[in-house]
């Protein structure tokens, strides 16, 4: 990964995702946490918060698909925009399923092992 990467990068790429919704109705919101780039969303439609992952972000700018990348990322933003108050990117079900992977290998280890006895 190329680390000359910045801040100004991660919300350019960041805009470009939002820039799918509908004219003036995404503010940004700076995060306390470093960790994410908060829009608040205003407007006619359900979605309220966009949360996008930096490391993500800069993950997706050295990656060859980009535009291929952004293009599904902003067509599933517009998708959601109508039937949940909150977008975030990586979904949160995809984090926590990979957190939990080691786990659920060291249980099927574990159940494999007294098999064998």
């Amino acid at each position: 990964m190329n680390k000359s990467h910045g801040p100004a990068e991660e919300t350019h790429i960041a805009q470009e995702i939002t820039s799918v919704l509908p004219a003036g109705s995404v503010a940004r919101v700076c995060s306390d946490d470093r960790d994410s780039i908060r829009f608040s969303v205003t407007g006619e439609i359900k979605l309220r918060l966009v949360i996008l992952s930096r490391d993500s972000l800069r993950r997706l700018l050295a990656d060859p698909a980009r535009a291929v990348k952004i293009e599904y990322l902003q067509r599933d933003l517009l998708r959601s925009a109508l039937r949940r108050a909150e977008f975030r990117y990586p979904r949160l079900s995809h984090i926590i399923r990979k957190s939990q992977r080691p786990k659920r290998l060291r249980i099927a280890g574990l159940a494999v092992a007294a098999l064998g006895r």
